[in-house]
């Protein structure tokens, strides 16, 4: 079954696996040999599809030093297409603060069969060039092919408490599945279930998937810039993390146990959860972990709907 049809059919266990575009001004020759290294261990992996991100700089959202300098990319639909299509589908990110109304329309227009996951601006400090409803609305009107999601934030369900309330406007909005930021704390994301569960069943709000993202972490560096993020990360995973002998793996335990948690909490509820791998990092031995949680997960998948 295509992504397409299993995020319109509300199906569980849909698996994805997402990565960053080269940095702007990466040698042509390099971004081939990227792309190539990419397709090369994907090769043997059971996946619906690729996540492309589309970063933008969220300096006012965190005014700390990042952990990682800040690079813009290559644009993630013209990466996908000229590297992963007819291999892969892909849900594309679009940063649509990043970009004029004009200029968004005349891109929804001309990709009106996508899937893609509008992200709004990262901070109230922003000043957007498109606000996410505007960009909504503008979906709407000029492309209403493409299958749209939104993205989904478990930790700040658990400062404000309305995190299912913005799923639910979300919906309404046009989004037919979420994908969450990455996962560490599962209680916060338990509770956001919970809450989308009790929403659905006592209001008309539909009910999606919600793919749960996953990010192993081998080491200080990758977690203090997981935590720049936002990423709800509890003080006893770092202390076991810094005093195991195999970080990474360690990480990669860690992150497959909360799928295979949220999955079954998800089914209790009704609600189908699916996964997200990535690799936050440019390290070998953390994007050898992101393909390993993936085909781990893969397996456990094969297992649960077969």
């Amino acid at each position: 079954m295509k992504l397409k049809e299993k995020i319109k059919q509300n199906s569980p266990a849909i698996l994805l696996y997402g990565f960053t575009p080269p940095s702007i001004d990466t040698d042509s020759k390099k971004v081939e040999q990227i792309a190539a290294t990419q397709l090369l261990r994907l090769a043997n992996s059971r996946l619906d599809g690729l996540v492309i991100y589309d970063l933008q700089d969220e300096k006012e959202r965190n005014k700390d030093k990042r952990t990682f300098d800040f690079k813009d990319t290559l644009e993630p639909l013209n990466y996908y297409k000229k590297f992963f299509a007819g291999k892969y589908q892909a849900v594309i990110y679009k940063a649509v603060s990043k970009y004029s109304p004009e200029a968004l329309a005349d891109f929804l227009g001309q990709n009106n069969e996508i899937i893609s996951v509008f992200v709004g601006a990262s901070s109230k400090n922003d000043t957007p060039k498109t606000h996410l409803n505007e960009a909504y609305k503008l979906k709407a009107k000029n492309a209403p092919n493409i299958v749209l999601g939104g993205i989904c934030i478990p930790e700040r369900h658990i400062s404000k408490g309305d995190e299912h309330l913005r799923v639910g406007q979300k919906i309404s909005a046009g989004c037919e599945f979420f994908i969450t930021q990455a996962v560490y704390n599962i209680n916060n994301a338990k509770h956001f279930l919970s809450d989308y569960a009790k929403l659905c069943a006592s209001s008309d709000t539909k009910k999606v998937p919600i793919i749960f993202t996953f990010t192993p972490c081998g080491d200080a560096k990758t977690l203090s810039f997981m935590r720049w993020l936002g990423i709800d990360v509890p003080k006893y995973f770092e202390g076991r993390l810094m005093h195991s002998s195999n970080p990474v793996e360690m990480s990669v335990k860690t992150s497959f146990d909360m799928f295979c948690e949220l999955y079954h909490y998800g089914k209790e509820l009704g609600i189908s959860v699916g996964a997200n791998v990535e690799s936050i990092s440019r390290k070998k031995i953390e994007i050898e972990a992101s393909i390993a949680l993936l085909d781990t997960i893969s397996d456990f998948i094969k297992k649960e709907t077969n």
